[in-house]
């Protein structure tokens, strides 16, 4: 089925300056919509030295992606420990830089609370990637962690493709939380806090989970075990670019990478508190549901 669009397309090209968006509506009314703001100009500008960092061989076999934590400065995931590495950590500090400033002046509201910054390099072609059907991430999901428990957090992600050959970067967008939601929750098993509580002290998981984290994780499988849905559910395919950015809240919107290679993405935490409408965060949606349904 085709959706009706969730993508706001806004014609932008300059990192440090706010952009205009088409419509009435503000970039954080759009995005806690669930919708995907698109920035088909805004290019992440690699220099040639940079480019040459673009080759799969430099990250660790047993890792998918090379990863920053900007906030401790531990880089994983690159196989080589020579000049390249600090390349490539000066590459991905350089795009967690720049996106931290762009967000502070699209989204001025969340300013200071966004936290726990993320930037991983991704260098494998999609499909070449051996893996589970759950981490298989050409099916259709909303973002959760396993081992990491988000509580009253929302997840905010920034992607750029930075293919320097020309490949666009294939995704399908799907349905409205609050639609996703009504039509698995009721499928999904109850929250066990003797579960979570186990999970924490065995260290499988680096905090307990909530009641949220328990069904998120839950929704994720589901939607991806779920051939039907992923064949026929209400969904749209957009292609972005080289030199194209896209932004949205990952737990919210269904989304499914098909094809590309070569991307930048930045992840950031921020508290559903910090919100304009809090009542729109899967949070929220999944307690209302859940208590209607009692």
């Amino acid at each position: 089925m085709t959706a009706t669009t969730r993508i706001v397309s806004i014609d932008h090209q300059d990192w440090h300056a706010a952009p205009a968006l088409p419509g009435p509506a503000s970039a954080i009314a759009e995005l806690e919509e669930g919708k995907v703001l698109y920035f088909p100009h805004l290019r992440f500008d690699l220099s040639a030295a940079e480019i040459r960092l673009l080759d799969p061989a430099l990250v660790d076999p047993k890792r998918k992606n090379i990863s920053l934590n900007a906030t401790t400065g531990k880089l994983t995931g690159v196989a080589v420990e020579d000049q390249r590495r600090d390349a490539i950590g000066a590459l991905v500090r350089r795009y967690y830089e720049t996106t931290r400033g762009f967000l502070e002046q699209l989204l001025p509201e969340y300013a200071g609370r966004l936290h726990a910054p993320t930037t991983s390099l991704r260098l494998h072609r999609i499909g070449t990637w051996k893996m589970s059907w759950r981490k298989d991430d050409t099916r259709l999901h909303v973002d959760a962690f396993p081992s990491r428990p988000v509580g009253d957090q929302r997840i905010v992600r920034v992607f750029n493709n930075i293919n320097p050959h020309g490949d666009t970067r294939r995704w399908r967008v799907g349905e409205s939380f609050d639609t996703l939601a009504a039509r698995y929750l009721p499928q999904l098993p109850p929250y066990r806090p003797g579960v979570a509580w186990l999970l924490d002290k065995l260290h499988i998981t680096k905090s307990r989970r909530s009641a949220y984290d328990h069904f998120m994780l839950q929704l994720h499988d589901r939607m991806k075990a779920d051939a039907g849905y992923q064949r026929d559910g209400e969904q749209e395919s957009i292609e972005f670019p080289p030199g194209s950015t896209w932004i949205c809240f990952s737990d919210q919107t269904p989304h499914a990478a098909m094809t590309g290679q070569f991307m930048l993405e930045q992840t950031y935490l921020l508290p559903v508190s910090a919100m304009a409408h809090p009542e729109r965060s899967p949070q929220r949606v999944l307690a209302r549901q859940a208590a209607a349904a009692h």
